[in-house]
């Protein structure tokens, strides 16, 4: 099966409840197992605009899913937690974001792996190193 990662990120509410519910709903995703997830941290918010900090993980999945199905997957989930897509970089209940697909490299509409910010969220890369650390 091919690992994939998803970055958790939640600023509004009762941010380690929507986490909960975050790795949650992906472990019971058909054909996926999750795997283990990075520690807990709180971050400045991004892209400038003031709002309350986020708490941020990683999470690992071996997943039989497509790319495209488990980007649809998280979006569901975010939607279940009440996420509202009204502006970019806005607050948010739950964001959930598709950093990783095994080796992949896709640059389709709605699709880029990995994930673009990926090099610059060193938040991202260190909890993906912790990962990495346990086997994962």
């Amino acid at each position: 099966m091919p690992r994939a990662y998803v970055a958790l990120g939640s600023n509004l509410g009762d941010r380690h409840a929507y986490l909960a519910l975050a790795r949650d709903r992906l472990a019971r995703l058909p054909g996926t197992v999750l795997l283990g997830a990075s520690p807990i941290e709180e971050t400045a918010p991004l892209g400038g605009l003031d709002q309350p900090p986020y708490l941020n993980q990683m999470v690992a999945l071996d997943t039989t899913l497509a790319p495209r199905a488990l980007l649809e997957a998280c979006q569901r989930i975010e939607a279940e937690a009440g996420r509202l897509r009204r502006e970019r970089w806005a607050s948010r209940t739950l964001d959930l974001d598709l950093v990783r697909f095994g080796d992949l490299v896709i640059e389709e509409p709605g699709l880029t792996l990995p994930h673009p910010a990926l090099g610059e969220r060193p938040f991202w890369r260190e909890e993906l190193a912790a990962l990495a650390g346990r086997g994962w």
